[in-house]
């Protein structure tokens, strides 16, 4: 019962604070520091960009140049063009050019890298003309790691692909992740969101960038359920932030003949650096917090008070149970003594 798990509370140095959540205080309480993970999911808003890709370290770009003069340097006597080997842009973001030597080509679109090109070969080469194709390398491309349906390498099409997009290129999120959770690793940090916020929400659509990383996996994020609740178990996260009344109704509810409505209570620990005495943060590492369905107050604060991973959430049972239970144990005690007194008469 509920006042078996808070009667330590009382004593002079209690090991545990308890705190009776209503309306008025879960303003406060949403401002306590979170545990179990970082308080929330960090995502970037969403932008345009051009609708052109520009090249980048690690292209790889193929070049044929058309020449018709008949004395040219560059093609031989029986054809008026000269295709030249692959070339890769260079980390100075260059490439070599035969007869002219190095010339810069990254952050340039594809027909400003031609013009730049064949700009080059004036000197020699007055009437060539540069046929460009660009094969996107490593800073142009992005790599779906896990959870869709066809991990890989993947080049973006212009600077405005976005995430779904890629997405879609590599098959979909797998079907069979729970409660899939979307990572994405960009310059060495990471940004996370729920799949179906992605989905929902057309501001976390985001544009990709060479390099980006992504991986689809399952949101681990797990709180238990105890005592008079329909089910004893370990409940996953449905969704980015879950009030206690959604962890009541993920956990079928409390059960009639048992359960206490008035003592609903949710067990939570913090590290010792979030101890911050006063209403700004809980006075001890242990806290437990009590919810009251009985009321208006206790239901509307229910709804505004936010489960956190690692909670565990205890249903505890009623007084009337329990002298109900009594009372059988007294009645079947009591019939037990009937029934042998008449078999002794």
């Amino acid at each position: 019962m509920q006042s078996e798990v808070l009667s330590e509370s009382e004593s002079e140095t209690p090991s545990f604070q308890v705190v009776n959540v209503t309306r008025d205080i879960t303003p406060t309480l949403a401002e306590w520091p979170a545990t179990g993970w970082h308080g929330k999911y960090h995502w970037f808003g969403t932008d345009r960009g051009p609708d052109s890709s520009v090249i980048q370290t690690g292209d790889m770009l193929r070049i044929v140049i058309w020449d018709n003069q008949d004395n040219s340097l560059l093609s031989g006597a029986e054809t008026k063009l000269a295709s030249l080997p692959p070339m890769t842009v260079s980390s100075s973001g260059k490439i070599y050019m035969p007869y002219v030597g190095e010339v810069s080509v990254r952050g340039l679109t594809q027909p400003a890298a031609r013009n730049r090109l064949q700009a080059s070969l004036e000197e020699i080469a007055p009437s060539a003309q540069v046929q460009l194709a660009v094969e996107p390398g490593r800073n142009n491309s992005i790599d779906l790691v896990s959870g869709v349906g066809s991990p890989g390498r993947y080049p973006l099409e212009n600077r405005n692909t976005k995430i779904l997009t890629a997405l879609a290129l590599g098959g979909g999120i797998s079907q069979n992740l729970r409660h899939p959770l979307v990572r994405l690793q960009r310059a060495g940090r990471t940004y996370e969101t729920r799949a179906d916020a992605l989905l929902r929400d057309a501001k976390r659509n985001v544009r990709l960038r060479g390099g980006d990383q992504i991986t689809i996996v399952e949101d681990n994020r797990t709180f238990n359920v105890l005592g008079a609740a329909s089910k004893e178990s370990v409940i996953y996260f449905e969704k980015e932030e879950m009030s206690a009344m959604e962890a009541l109704s993920a956990m079928g509810g409390l059960q009639d003949s048992r359960a206490d409505p008035k003592g609903i209570l949710i067990l939570r620990e913090y590290e010792g650096e979030d101890l911050k005495p006063g209403p700004a943060g809980p006075d001890l590492q242990q806290v437990v917090f009590t919810v009251n369905l009985t009321s208006a107050d206790g239901l509307f604060a229910a709804r505004q008070f936010m489960i956190q991973p690692g909670d565990t959430l205890l249903a505890t049972e009623s007084p009337v149970t329990a002298a109900q239970t009594i009372l059988g144990l007294v009645g079947t005690v009591v019939g037990f003594t009937a029934t042998v007194n008449n078999l002794t008469d």
